[in-house]
């Protein structure tokens, strides 16, 4: 562990024991830290920025109890996982997802993401169709959503990823652990709603959140999806990746989207129905920030269950 002054912190700060199981799994060419529990078909879930997978250490334990097997991954670059160099572009991302279902021994599961998170299970349920069998999204726009606003709408979209944008400077990691990781408490306070951010669990989310982004490595690893996404714009694979993903999904999609997010604006999310054929509700949370998943996390937890046992 880490004191929020600073210096390197162990993995082993992100494994705390509970009613869970820790594990670590071989897929796509990397290792993953992985947390389930329970016994039933699968649920995946991929946090989010600036997180790990404590984002879901409320929901493992009552998802267990309903029924379901519920695994939480520290994604590539993040926690307890391996933190390659490389392979922080959406093709790879979808195809971590992927290997996990294969590899944790399922044909296919329901995927929940949020934030970054949530961009990937659109990535992977457009990729790997067979294998998600339905999609709950957290904060998160369609990728090609997210693209279009930060260009059309310059006083919203385009102001809201500021803070994003921020990250294709060199080295801004260095930027991000100073202090005890400061920036990461300051960055879940300014997208989080302000119900959570006042409320009594603000405080212990935030330094665990901070502690885990200072294990070496993974601050240069969780920026990297965002500069990828950058500098893809002006890149053939990015051109490939655009082209790819307009395909309409195949999966039944369920989006929830706060209504105070101010890193993914309602109105950004809204309209990534057009690319879902299949099922698809939105549903817009009043009251609620970037993080629905720990802003609101018994009606989240509801929504989830609905659409993984419809």
């Amino acid at each position: 562990m880490t004191d929020q002054r600073g210096g390197a912190a162990d993995e082993s700060c992100v494994m705390p024991e509970g009613p869970w199981t820790h594990r670590f799994v071989g897929a796509n060419g990397s290792r993953f830290h992985v947390v389930e529990a329970g016994t039933g078909p699968m649920v995946l879930l991929l946090h989010g920025f600036p997180e790990y997978w404590y984002a879901w250490h409320e929901m493992l334990p009552a998802l267990a109890d309903a029924g379901f097997r519920a695994v939480a991954v520290d994604l590539r670059g993040y926690g307890a996982s391996d933190k390659p160099p490389r392979g922080y572009d959406g093709y790879t991302l979808a195809a971590d997802v992927a290997g996990l279902i294969r590899a944790l021994g399922e044909r296919s599961a329901t995927v929940v993401g949020t934030g970054a998170g949530g961009l990937i299970g659109w990535t992977a349920a457009s990729f790997h169709p067979t294998l998600v069998r339905r999609l709950v999204v957290l904060g998160a726009p369609h990728p090609l959503r997210l693209r279009t606003a930060i260009v059309a709408d310059p006083r919203g979209q385009f102001a809201s990823a500021t803070a994003t944008l921020k990250f294709q400077l060199p080295r801004y990691e260095h930027m991000l652990t100073r202090d005890g990781a400061a920036e990461v408490e300051e960055m879940l306070r300014r997208w989080g709603g302000p119900r959570w951010v006042d409320g009594p669990d603000f405080a212990d989310y935030a330094r665990c959140c901070r502690v885990a982004m200072q294990i070496p490595q993974a601050a240069f690893c969780a920026l990297e999806g965002y500069r990828w996404a950058f500098r893809s714009v002006l890149r053939l694979h990015g051109y490939r990746f655009v082209k790819l993903m307009q395909k309409p999904l195949v999966t039944p999609t369920l989006q929830l989207h706060g209504a105070l997010d101010e890193a993914s604006l309602p109105r950004t999310a809204q309209g990534s129905g057009r690319y879902v054929s299949a099922p698809y509700e939105w549903r817009l949370l009043d009251g609620v920030g970037h993080f629905p998943h720990v802003e609101a996390r018994d009606l989240v937890l509801g929504e989830i269950l609905r659409w993984a046992k419809s």
